[in-house]
């Protein structure tokens, strides 16, 4: 090989990146000791800017398009090389490919629940999470202030310093702004855009990035928290408790009815069911009116406790209304063996006083057959 052609090799004549990947920033074309020639190719594609740098410092910035590089479009570097009437030999410097289309697929997200005071809940813990663009907006800034003597800058090299930021300001915004939890999904776009341009503003001179979109996504309390939400929510769906507990009732009493081969304890479930069930029909404002016009009722007076014997098993105590009901309900026959203090010993209940007027006259005896 001549000495012409090894010294045509060793000088570069086309600068350009073609960029495969989609989160590096920064890219710097590959020198090392080569010396750029008099007159050479730059191509900066779309989405990109070249920057030259001369024994650290910045010089100049080419955008996107098909340059030959010579004194005229070289000017601050012809300025910091001492170039006072153009140069027609190759030169030193060191180029820069910066990335300025958008990378849109980063993510941010708080590592720890933010303490906040909620009007409504009181001290409550939240998390967030959401997405980000980034975008170089000034590449002279950024090779200054992040960049170096980097080969290649990657997206990730800066995003730990943007997701800090992003959730220093959003704790910030959201403290200030005495949001109720229950109100914040409402006003995710305005949060979101208040966060963007309160992070905007920290990055933009500093570092020359730009954030073209930050959205969030969702804004979460604690499972235990969003248990109890939901249990509230279901209570009031159901409405009016009382009359919730007696359609339950009902329907337990409709499956122990239901149940032939339950035996002595879906009897007890019945009779328990219904039991109880009148007892409630006999409370102020469950189907029964109190007594009189205005102002609370006096409270009862104390009633006999009953108890009763199915199968066995002792069931109650139940009150004289309870025991009515079951009487009247069918529960309780003339057969049935009740008992209450100062009964002597269990007895029918249709032989007991107190209860054998609520079974009614028995019918006469069936008339003779005909003859």
């Amino acid at each position: 090989m001549g000495l012409f052609q090894k010294l045509r090799n060793e000088l570069i004549d086309i600068i350009e990146w073609v960029d495969d990947s989609r989160h590096t920033l920064v890219w710097r074309f590959p020198r090392y000791q080569n010396e750029i020639k008099n007159g050479a190719q730059l191509i900066v594609r779309p989405g990109q800017a070249a920057v030259f740098v001369h024994r650290g410092q910045v010089a100049d910035v080419f955008e996107p398009g098909h340059y030959e590089l010579k004194t005229d479009n070289l000017p601050l570097l012809s300025t910091l090389a001492g170039w006072k009437y153009g140069f027609n030999s190759p030169f030193k410097a060191e180029v820069y490919f910066v990335s300025t289309r958008q990378i849109t697929d980063l993510k941010w997200g708080t590592p720890n629940p933010i303490m906040l005071r909620d009007p409504e809940f009181g001290p409550i813990r939240i998390r967030a999470f959401g997405t980000y663009a980034l975008k170089a907006e000034n590449p002279r800034i950024l090779l200054e202030e992040l960049v170096g003597t980097d080969q290649v800058v990657d997206s990730d090299e800066v995003t730990e310093l943007l997701r800090s930021m992003i959730i220093s300001t959003f704790t910030d915004i959201i403290g200030t702004s005495n949001v109720a939890a229950l109100d914040l999904a409402s006003q995710y776009t305005e949060f979101g855009e208040k966060l963007r341009e309160a992070v905007q503003e920290k990055i933009d001179d500093e570092y020359g990035l730009e954030l073209p979109q930050l959205m969030i996504v969702n804004i979460s309390l604690p499972e235990a928290v969003e248990k109890a939400l939901d249990t509230r929510t279901s209570m009031g769906v159901i409405g009016d408790m009382n009359k919730f507990q007696q359609y339950q009732m009902g329907n337990a009493m409709t499956l122990a009815a239901e149940n032939e081969g339950g035996g002595g304890a879906a009897e007890g479930m019945g009779l328990g069911m219904g039991f109880a069930m009148a007892g409630r029909m006999m409370q102020p404002g469950m189907g029964v009116p109190p007594a009189g016009g205005g102002g609370a009722p006096p409270p009862p007076p104390a009633a006999a406790a009953w108890h009763v014997a199915v199968n066995g098993q002792t069931q109650g105590p139940y009150t004289l209304q309870q025991i009515s009901a079951g009487i009247a309900s069918g529960e309780v026959t003339r057969e049935s063996m009740v008992w209450q203090n100062g009964m002597a010993g269990w007895a029918a209940a249709g032989q007991v006083p107190e209860l054998s007027g609520s079974f009614g006259a028995p019918p006469p005896p069936p008339p003779p057959p005909a003859p």
